[in-house]
């Protein structure tokens, strides 16, 4: 267990996960663009949505003031206690982390980082989504 929080997962150990347990939930710290152009996890096969919470907005470098208040009370109105797994998503694994690290911190005790996010790595080309992560992976989603 890494000392900030619980650790990496894959995607597809999170899928996994979530299908598992009824109180995983997954939180997708991206921006609300990223949400609307690139699309978001589909976890209605698995009865669940995913939790939105913008770790910060465009085109804001640091973090929202107040977003692990907003996301406590969030994950409270969900049923969800401080021992609850919970795995956030960015597009490659980097606000995700930072996320997991602040919710560990205040409290949480099973915070992961979906560690290929839901674009993953750029490809030759430059481009993310086919390399690896969540579409990468063939896992559901959908785009607004």
């Amino acid at each position: 267990m890494h000392e900030a929080y619980a650790g990496d997962r894959s995607v597809t150990d999170v899928f996994e996960s979530l299908k598992a347990e009824s109180s995983a939930a997954l939180v997708d710290v991206r921006t609300n663009a990223e949400w609307t152009f690139v699309g978001i996890p589909d976890l209605s096969a698995l009865s669940k949505e995913v939790m939105l919470a913008e770790w910060h907005g465009f085109p804001s470098n640091g973090p929202h003031e107040g977003f692990t208040m907003q996301l406590s009370d969030a994950l409270k109105q969900k049923g969800l206690d401080q021992s609850a797994a919970i795995y956030f998503l960015c597009r490659s694994g980097v606000r995700s982390k930072a996320a997991a690290i602040a919710m560990t911190t205040l409290g949480y005790k099973n915070c992961y980082n979906v560690a290929e996010g839901f674009e993953g790595s750029h490809d030759a080309e430059g481009h993310r989504g086919s390399v690896s992560g969540w579409k990468a992976e063939g896992l559901p989603w959908s785009q607004g």
